[in-house]
């Protein structure tokens, strides 16, 4: 059996639940904030580090340098659009997001959060675990297997899944050091 496609989907399980972590506001500036944040760039909706150069030149401070001037006010009103939660300061020329410190109770409430991004992601690869334990069963059925590859396909099936939700977890605990440490 061919185990490509249950690595794949599990793959790509892994990377949503990275670029959603990486959205999770943790105290720090961190750019990847302003992703899913479009501004309407004459009549096309086109996101912000398209149009812009950002930078972060202290740990809670982004700094937004559109090439083009005229495009300052658009940045501007889809930040506050946005549902960041951070005002942006426009001073003509750059734009300054300024990311407070965080609470204690925010942090608890932010990885709590996380967790259960973590666990929806956990459901996600079992699912896929699940599919390619149901595709090995129909192959046995169809005498396309014995029933003991049909155990060994569902050993590397299991082993696959865990090495995913190894790997879960070890995002999630980063994540969490760097929300409590803050």
């Amino acid at each position: 059996m061919d185990y490509t496609d249950i690595k794949e989907k599990m793959n790509r399980t892994i990377n949503v639940f990275d670029e959603k972590l990486a959205e999770v506001r943790a105290g720090r500036a961190n750019p990847a904030i302003l992703n899913k944040i479009k501004i309407d760039y004459y009549g096309t909706p086109t996101p912000i580090n398209q149009i812009a150069g950002i930078s972060v030149p202290e740990a809670r401070l982004i700094v937004i340098q559109p090439w083009d001037a005229s495009a300052l006010k658009e940045i501007e009103k889809a930040i506050l659009a946005s549902d960041i939660g951070i005002n942006p300061n426009n001073d003509g020329k750059v734009i300054r997001l300024t990311f407070p410190e965080l609470t204690e109770e925010r942090r608890k409430e932010i990885v709590k959060d996380v967790r259960k991004m973590a666990e929806e992601t956990k459901v996600a690869i079992r699912s896929i675990r699940r599919d390619g334990m149901d595709q090995a069963k129909n192959s046995q059925k169809n005498g396309e297997m014995t029933e003991d590859e049909l155990k060994q396909a569902e050993s590397e099936i299991q082993k696959i899944t865990d090495k995913y939700i190894d790997e879960v977890d070890k995002m999630l605990e980063s994540k969490e050091k760097e929300l409590m440490s803050v």
